[in-house]
């Protein structure tokens, strides 16, 4: 379980430092991901882009198998 929740939280950061290189591919404003304001923040909810990103991964995992 801890494993699961270590990979997880290791993911979301890399996401979330590689956005920024990843909005000039397009990946970030694709729709299905769901960017508003509430009180001040922006809050960013990547669900198309991550739907992407783990076929992608997913796609690489199987050919490299």
């Amino acid at each position: 379980m801890f494993r699961w929740i270590l990979t997880i939280f290791i993911a979301l950061m890399l996401f979330s430092a590689a956005l920024p290189w990843l909005e000039k591919l397009g990946v970030g404003r694709l729709p299905g991901d769901v960017r508003f304001t509430l009180f001040g923040r922006t809050i960013f909810l990547p669900f198309a882009s991550t739907l992407l990103l783990s076929l992608l991964v997913l796609a690489l995992g199987r050919l490299l198998r």
